[in-house]
């Protein structure tokens, strides 16, 4: 299955110089927040395949006007072809916005997973807006990541971890790829393709 991931910033690839060959063998695109919602809702129309998103800590307009088409799998485990992939989105609170969360919040949140974690035996995929603590997250508040990811990550060893939130285009140090554990961790920042059968993905990653 191959995979478009997509977060954090809108591809001018994608949406102003679009043509229907560039998504022809995408299977599923997945958002990990801070898109237009018309961005998701092009998207969708315009491929024969679903999209799934998050929220990012700037998608508060997502309220009135939510991307048409598309799915929201937060605080779920949306299955596709098969594949168990599960949605927290959401940055840390570093102010009164929505989508922000404390530690204990997000805590909250995946704790009022279990029934689901334990009747899909796990997850296969960890979509999320935010990155984990101290993988591949910043140092400031608004970039921290949460715990929690790590430790759903330790204990269900899902096969891909996406997240959007800390972009590439910062001047850090940023990685589009890292691995912790058994599970690969992608930094879905603008675009990028890969697909879930791959063993080596840091090999082929791509902008579509």
């Amino acid at each position: 299955m191959k995979i478009l991931a997509i977060a954090d910033e809108e591809s001018k690839y994608l949406w102003e110089y679009y043509e229907k060959s560039k998504l022809e063998d995408i299977d599923l695109i997945i958002s990990c927040g801070d898109l237009d919602p018309d961005y998701l809702s092009f998207l969708v129309t315009l491929s024969s395949v679903p999209v799934l998103y998050v929220h990012g800590n700037h998608d508060g307009k997502y309220e009135k006007c939510p991307p048409e088409g598309c799915v929201c799998i937060e605080d779920k485990i949306f299955v596709y072809k098969g594949v168990r992939i599960l949605g927290l989105g959401g940055s840390m609170r570093y102010s009164s916005g929505k989508y922000q969360y404390t530690e204990r919040q997000m805590k909250q949140r995946a704790a009022k997973l279990r029934l689901q974690l334990f009747y899909r035996r796990g997850f296969d995929i960890l979509v999320t807006h935010a990155p984990a603590y101290q993988l591949n997250d910043g140092r400031d508040l608004c970039h921290q990541g949460f715990q929690v990811f790590r430790t759903l990550v330790e204990k269900y060893k899902p096969k891909y971890f996406l997240h959007g939130h800390v972009h590439l285009s910062y001047g850090r140090d940023q990685k589009r790829y890292d691995k912790y554990q058994d599970t690969h961790v992608i930094n879905a920042y603008e675009r990028c393709v890969f697909e879930f059968e791959d063993e080596n993905p840091q090999e082929h990653l791509k902008a579509p």
